[in-house]
């Protein structure tokens, strides 16, 4: 297994640790002198792994190691690790439900429009705003999980969870339309090919006597 995929792997087992620290509110420990709770440590581990998620890519294109494991993997990590924070924050009262059932609704409508897709050999390239989605859920929930104790960082918090369901919605509106220009495009090429392969036959019925 090579470096990048060894990274996206290392990603999901960040999944259940992010979850253990936020819901069991542990471990707070004092190093150095200094009280570290868990939100420090939740925050750390988000944004190591969301480190992974630009390193993996980097390397992979970097290195000439793009494999289809990789491609495999790496949203179903990204989706994952997402996941994982937005639910535990639900859980611990910091995010409403329904912002988080459009945020990871959002991921697995456009994860399945992709397989889709891919299936039928349609490549639909992702947006601008699809690109700094990922980074945007990272510092949003950052933001969000240090604000707890941080009331100057609530209202930044607030703007930037919006932000990132505007974002989310936007984004799979824009996918869908270009999934949408595609399919369309794919079935008017099928129907005009029957078209053709109808006149043909007719011609060949009229020439055959």
């Amino acid at each position: 297994m090579n470096v990048p995929n060894s990274l996206t792997i290392l990603r999901i087992f960040f999944v259940p640790l992010l979850v253990v620290v936020l819901l069991t509110r542990s471990p707070n420990v004092i190093l150095w002198g200094v009280h570290v709770r868990f939100e420090v440590w939740g925050v750390l581990i988000l944004a190591i792994a969301a480190t992974t998620d630009w390193l993996d890519g980097y390397l992979a294109r970097r290195r000439g190691e793009v494999t289809t494991l990789g491609i495999l993997l790496d949203p179903i990590a990204d989706k994952l690790l997402i996941s994982a924070a937005f639910i535990s924050m639900v859980d611990m009262s910091l995010v409403p439900a329904w912002m988080v059932v459009i945020i990871i609704g959002r991921e697995f409508t456009v994860l399945g429009l992709r397989n889709i897709a891919s299936a039928e050999g349609m490549i639909i390239e992702a947006s601008a705003l699809g690109k700094t989605k990922m980074v945007l859920q990272v510092v949003a929930a950052c933001a969000v999980i240090l604000g707890r104790r941080q009331a100057e960082l609530k209202m930044p918090a607030t703007i930037l969870l919006w932000l990132v369901v505007l974002s989310a919605i936007l984004s799979a509106i824009q996918y869908f339309l270009k999934f949408w220009s595609q399919v369309d495009g794919r079935v008017k090429e099928r129907r005009l090919g029957l078209r053709i392969l109808e006149r043909r036959k007719k011609s060949q019925d009229v020439a055959t006597p």
